[in-house]
């Protein structure tokens, strides 16, 4: 299916106000910077590497990972059928939180392989350079998984279960997980309770373009499935028994979607902790611009989504400055009430 002319257009300017809203942040901040002091001779060494080290990397994370947040609600939403089914509410965003809490509170991440008989110089060179990066997303890959397999196994023991009933099966997931990294806030060390606790509000933090580039790989994993799998979606948006009809295999596709969706949701929690609510607004602010069909949808979703967390994250390191505090407090400060609004809005299924 091709797109409409008013879908192509929408999309191109969500693309570009995205792109200019992520070109304009990296000057924003404590203090604003000007592009003389970046490129002109007026520039100084410590104003280019907090430009490029520090703003330029973290607004690259930001953007990738609201897009990934808002295919991801997307996605779920149309496998629910339920269009207030976004990662955090479903219980996948908590479950990887959960798993990545583990390696943070265990000491996984910095090594597990002790010290007896092996030496310190491997412990901190071979696994560390290794290993060391791949376990807090490997643990919350984990998490978002387990977290799933309790919704679907709950989905197959209650067959009368409705949207409804599965939607509140991810809710009470998510406050079971919530309470077990709850569990570890208050048993461990005071460092790692700073720790777990600035992590689970959901922050931004880059340092250098490698790290700032680690949430591009989940985006892009997370388009290419939905885009794969569009047609797919916008049959099962109207019934299983309508989709299987239309020769859609709905046990693959719909294993295939949620685990590529809880991967990309897991390595972006991994990198940026959990961040509630952009699963949910983006794909519907999307739905209401260009319509219901999901080659059109993801998109748009991952446009809107990119570009409301660099706005949100700008906010939180230059509304308080010199504090920088975490961009969840803000996301959920804006969407607990657009969530109620779709919550109570009339005639909302």
């Amino acid at each position: 299916m091709r797109f409409s002319h008013r879908e192509r257009r929408v999309t191109a300017v969500l693309f570009a106000a995205a792109l200019l809203i992520a070109a304009a942040a990296p000057w924003i901040g404590v203090r604003l910077i000007s592009p003389d002091e970046i490129f002109g001779a007026a520039g100084s060494a410590a104003e280019a590497k907090i430009f490029w080290q520090l703003r330029v990397p973290r607004v690259i994370m930001a953007l990738c990972a609201g897009a990934t947040f808002g295919i991801c609600g997307m996605v779920f939403q149309a496998l629910f059928r339920n269009p207030l089914a976004e990662p955090s509410l479903l219980g996948v965003s908590s479950g990887a939180a959960f798993g990545a809490a583990v390696a943070i509170r265990f000491g996984f991440a910095a090594g597990i392989l002790g010290t007896q008989g092996v030496s310190y110089l491997y412990e901190a060179v071979v696994w560390r350079k290794l290993f060391g990066e791949m376990v807090i997303p490997a643990f919350a890959f984990a998490g978002s998984l387990l977290a799933i397999a309790i919704i679907s196994l709950f989905s197959r023991l209650s067959r009368n279960a409705g949207n409804a009933s599965l939607l509140l099966a991810g809710v009470a997931v998510s406050s079971f997980f919530s309470s077990l990294i709850m569990v570890f806030q208050y048993t461990g060390g005071a460092v790692e309770t700073y720790k777990l606790l600035s992590w689970t509000m959901g922050g931004i933090t880059a340092v250098g373009m490698r790290e700032g580039l680690r949430a591009f790989p989940p985006l892009i994993l997370a388009l290419a499935l939905s885009l794969c799998c569009s047609a797919e979606l916008d049959l099962i948006t109207f019934g299983d028994e309508i989709a299987a009809t239309r020769g859609v295999a709905l046990g693959m596709t719909k294993r295939l979607l949620f685990a590529g969706m809880s991967l990309s949701v897991a390595l972006v929690v991994a990198n940026c902790g959990p961040i509630a609510f952009l699963g949910l607004t983006a794909p519907h602010i999307a739905r209401r611009l260009v319509g219901a069909r999901h080659r059109s949808l993801a998109p748009c979703s991952a446009a809107i989504g990119g570009a409301a967390l660099v706005i949100c994250d700008t906010a939180a390191r230059t509304l308080w400055a010199p504090a920088d505090i975490p961009v969840g407090i803000i996301i959920c400060f804006m969407g607990a009430p657009f969530f109620l609004w779709l919550l109570f809005k009339p005639g909302e299924r």
